[in-house]
């Protein structure tokens, strides 16, 4: 895998799989910290150009498998229910940054993620067995993710998780998140990572670092 092959610093590249509420924001904040970005939806790029040239202005919309090939990042941002349809050779030793949650009211009961022995990130690297998954903006919401951006040092800016298994890997998310406008706080393993799902005390609640600290410190006491 290529996990620890690029360096934060660095200019990534990153595809957004999703074109829908989430993934255009994504795009937008990421293009905005500097990033290359491409897009993609589940069918042709003609179809989210407008949107995109709207919405994401300077993300390139592609073919999702065109989206990925040369990007050192895939974020996920399609809605859970649709992973089961997902092909997993599409990124294939890439760096995936779920943001995904398993939301039973809205997305209706997933076979795929009820066994609770495992959080969902955990469900998804199981899937992506040739991907290395890292968790995070699963816990803020789309609409807060711009407009709560701070640059370093600011004393209003919020923490967000980045929870995974390969060390090198959560530094590069890490990287790319401090640099799009948060703190990050990093979990050691996809596994604690459950702390940022919905129900857990980090979901839509707005922290600063030594605040969230403390509370997953809490929830694992």
């Amino acid at each position: 895998m290529t996990s620890g092959a690029v360096s934060p610093e660095q200019s990534l590249r990153i595809a957004v799989l999703g074109a829908g509420h989430v993934g255009p924001v994504i795009a937008r904040v990421a293009i905005a910290a500097g990033f290359n970005v491409t897009i993609a939806a589940s069918g042709n790029p003609d179809q989210i150009a407008l949107i995109t040239g709207v919405l994401a202005p300077g993300a390139e919309p592609r073919w999702a498998a065109d989206a990925v090939e040369n990007a050192d990042i895939a974020v996920l941002a399609i809605p859970l229910h649709k992973f089961a349809a997902f092909d997993p050779s599409l990124v294939a030793d890439k760096i995936v940054v779920d943001t995904m949650n398993y939301w039973p009211p809205v997305d209706g009961l997933q076979e795929m993620f009820e066994d609770r022995a495992y959080g969902s990130s955990e469900i998804v690297q199981h899937r992506l067995d040739r991907s290395t998954v890292v968790k995070t903006l699963n816990h803020i919401g789309y609409s807060e993710l711009e407009d709560a951006r701070r640059p370093a040092g600011s004393p209003e800016r919020r923490a967000l998780g980045v929870a995974g298994d390969d060390p090198g890997a959560v530094d590069v998310v890490a990287g790319v998140i401090e640099r799009i406008g948060y703190d990050t706080v990093r979990l050691n393993s996809l596994s604690a990572g459950r702390v940022l799902e919905p129900g857990g005390p980090i979901f839509g609640v707005s922290l600063r670092r030594p605040e969230f600290e403390r509370t997953v410190r809490g929830e694992a006491a």
